[in-house]
């Protein structure tokens, strides 16, 4: 289970209690933060998972590739936000170019 799969549990309880406050009291703010931290909680987890799947795929590639894997998971682990961006750029450039053809 990685850092992110944690973090993120704990986001999302604390955003849900957060939420349950804000009920209670009438608090608008809080319930708006709380429900912040459950998305955040949310994709903190499912990133954690994505990771997870993709390292058990790295114990799978040829023994001459697992090390830039094993670099490129690393790189992942300590840069979620960065890594993403990445992603989304390659993609929205991709589609741009198949639109192209």
């Amino acid at each position: 289970m990685t850092d992110q799969r944690i973090e993120g549990a704990v986001t999302e309880a604390g955003g849900k209690v957060q939420n349950g406050f804000g009920r209670l009291t009438g608090d608008s703010k809080l319930q708006i933060d709380g429900k912040l931290n459950e998305v955040k909680g949310k994709a903190m987890d499912a990133y954690g998972r994505v990771i997870d799947g993709l390292d058990g795929m790295v114990d799978k590639a040829p023994a001459d590739l697992r090390d830039p894997a094993r670099k490129g998971l690393d790189f992942a682990r300590r840069k979620p936000l960065l890594t993403t961006g990445i992603i989304a750029g390659a993609a929205v450039l991709l589609g741009a170019l198949s639109r192209k053809r």
